[in-house]
């Protein structure tokens, strides 16, 4: 029960500043006409709605399978087992990510189909899939990150001398919409649930970084689509 209350009132929390903005200059700027700006409450409440079943959803499944999960196949020794399990993983949370599908469906509107959504989606799930393998693999031969970002901004960079321009941004969005509600929770339970197995490994410091390693995926790929569709 106290979940619930805590989660209702982080959604609030959460919309009431836009709501009040938007409701300042409603009344004071801009004078939307009546009827959109009920839309617009409407949808407000809708979405609080919505926000509040999802973390309810995301507190109550997704972050503790995430971390059994994590923790079951750090139980099996298996090096390639974590890491294939690890892609696969970052494959299908990414492919169910929303915020990934609304990315897709703009980027195909602008570019009126020279972009397929279902390639930039895919483009990008494989390419988080990668390097959650890879964060993996960090969590147990225990290197730096530091390494794998430098490595991988650095690729980031040269790969985009070679990009059509117009490719550079939607990579670079590509890597902040795989940060969603649902790819965020999974990801870093499964880290963290692969290092608290783990012998010497700390799931405070071990567990943590997934995400900034994922981010690093859908540029890459997105960004040799553009070298690709050049």
């Amino acid at each position: 029960m106290d979940n619930i209350k805590e989660t209702v009132l982080e959604v609030i929390y959460s919309i009431l500043p836009i709501s009040i903005v938007v409701t300042i200059l409603q009344f004071t700027i801009i004078w939307l006409p009546m009827e959109t700006f009920l839309q617009f409450a409407i949808g407000l409440v809708l979405v609080g709605v919505g926000l509040i079943f999802f973390l309810l959803g995301v507190n109550v499944g997704l972050q503790p399978v995430g971390e059994l999960i994590g923790s079951a196949l750090s139980k099996t020794k298996k090096v390639w087992l974590i890491i294939g399990f690890g892609f696969v993983l970052g494959l299908v949370v990414t492919l169910a990510e929303p915020d990934v599908r609304v990315l897709s469906n703009q980027v195909d509107q602008v570019s009126q189909g020279a972009i397929p959504k279902s390639i930039l989606i895919l483009s990008v799930a494989i390419g988080v899939g990668f390097f959650v393998a890879l964060a993996m693999l960090r969590i147990i031969l225990n290197f730096s990150m530091v390494y794998i970002l430098a490595i991988g901004y650095g690729l980031i960079f040269l790969l985009a001398a070679f990009t059509p321009p117009t490719f550079v941004p939607i990579s670079f969005d590509s890597g902040g919409v795989t940060t969603g509600p649902i790819t965020v929770p999974f990801i870093l339970a499964l880290g963290v649930g692969v290092a608290s197995v783990l012998r010497g490994k700390s799931a405070s410091s071990d567990g943590f970084g997934l995400i900034a390693l994922a981010s690093i995926g859908p540029i890459l790929s997105v960004l040799l689509l553009g070298v690709i569709y050049g």
